[in-house]
């Protein structure tokens, strides 16, 4: 157990994102549609175990095997899954609003100030550091992107200008990043088998822009119309390539299909609800149908991989 700790990945902080983002996704179904299925306060009492206990195992790793979490900081693809960790807060923060606005508020300001300092540290480093090409990949998004999450509770909790900063920040980052990274998928050598999955972080960006921006105008506009409509895209395009990613092994990377699935439901939630346009109702519902199937898959078998000590291993 003590040789497994010191390769526990920082990368299951993702699974916290995609229970919460599943149960953020039920909750706001739940309220649209005028439901009671009872699934989305199990799913964040669920999203709240699993941060414990990654976040605990993560703090032994941090005090057992300081430089190899310092290794991983500085490693050109898994520092960008630490702001996994203060994302997990954020995402937290919006799911426990129906139930605790305290406890949300300080998810929030605790989230907030982490992210913007790991958003400092990351792109300094891409500044100040020379890397290759080949080793960008879609997991890069993380760290700015995750600024988009902030207005989405920030709305109820600080000032609008602040969560325009950050929502700002997280879109200018996003496109320049969608360029920088799309090349190399070109135009470079594919993606080894394990970053694969991280393609589905594509959807991400556009979709989570389209309900941080719903939330900071109140409405749906042009240019709303356009991040959702980029954000479908991608789903249907990663759909239509299923067959590169059923053959894919287990690794701990799956868990990147899981929260922009669930973005993406419940950007097209929240769609149905300000412009009742029935078939976006219908798209939503196909979508938790998926997100539902996908996160508990990644589960059950991230569940199945610990049990056979094929997580916490070198270079996973």
């Amino acid at each position: 157990m003590e040789k497994g700790m010191r390769y526990f990945p920082v990368g299951l902080f993702a699974s916290v994102m995609g229970l919460c983002g599943l149960s953020i996704a039920y909750q706001r179904y739940e309220e649209v549609f005028h439901l009671r299925l009872g699934i989305g306060f199990p799913l964040l009492l669920l999203a709240y175990v699993v941060f414990i206990v990654v976040t605990g195992a993560y703090l032994l790793k941090l005090v057992k095997y300081f430089p190899d979490v310092v290794n991983e900081f500085n490693h050109p693809v898994k520092a960008n899954f630490f702001p996994a960790f203060s994302i997990s807060l954020l995402l937290l923060s919006i799911g426990t609003m129906d139930y605790q606005q305290t406890a949300a508020h300080y998810l929030w300001l605790v989230g907030a100030t982490v992210h913007i300092l790991f958003t400092i540290v990351i792109i300094s480093r891409w500044i100040n550091h020379k890397y290759e090409l080949v080793q960008s990949n879609p997991a890069w998004f993380i760290p700015v992107v995750g600024n988009l999450i902030v207005p989405i509770a920030g709305v109820n909790f600080a000032h609008h200008e602040i969560c325009w900063f950050f929502f700002s920040l997280g879109l200018f980052f996003w496109i320049i990043l969608f360029t920088v990274i799309f090349y190399r998928i070109i135009f470079n050598e594919q993606l080894p088998q394990q970053i694969l999955p991280t393609l589905f972080i594509l959807i991400a960006p556009p979709a989570v822009a389209f309900i941080s921006y719903t939330k900071l105008t109140g409405q749906i506009d042009s240019f709303a119309r356009v991040l959702l409509y980029v954000a479908w895209f991608f789903v249907i395009l990663l759909l239509s390539m299923a067959r590169n990613f059923v053959k894919i092994n287990f690794f701990v990377s799956w868990w990147a299909y899981t929260f922009p699935l669930c973005a993406v439901t419940i950007a097209s939630t929240l769609a149905y609800k300000m412009l009742k346009v029935q078939m976006f109702g219908w798209v939503a519902t196909g979508l938790l149908a998926l997100t539902s199937i996908v996160v508990f898959t990644v589960l059950f078998r991230t569940l199945s991989a610990f049990k056979q000590n094929k997580v916490c291993v070198r270079d996973m």
